[in-house]
């Protein structure tokens, strides 16, 4: 078993990666989570404070009939620039 190193008083960061360009409108279904454009898809990317916040993206996803492609947990999140 390995030792998980994460903060625990930092929520847990997530990449989300869904088919597609996200125009500005649908991208405002995911207050907090940072766009990133990836050849054809789009890579969200943020903390999500718990389960709850992350099924309640995953649930937008399909409310707004995108093709998820990929969820991954991260240690931490970095912005470029």
């Amino acid at each position: 078993m390995t030792a998980d190193h994460r903060d625990p008083q930092l929520p847990p960061h997530y990449e989300i990666r869904v088919r597609g360009h996200l125009g500005e409108l649908m991208l405002g279904a995911f207050p907090g989570l940072q766009p990133e454009r990836r050849g054809e898809d789009t890579l969200l990317r943020g903390p999500l404070p718990d389960q709850t916040a992350l099924h309640g993206a995953l649930a937008q996803i399909e409310a707004l009939g995108l093709e998820l492609l990929e969820v991954r947990r991260t240690a931490k999140f970095t912005r470029k620039g």
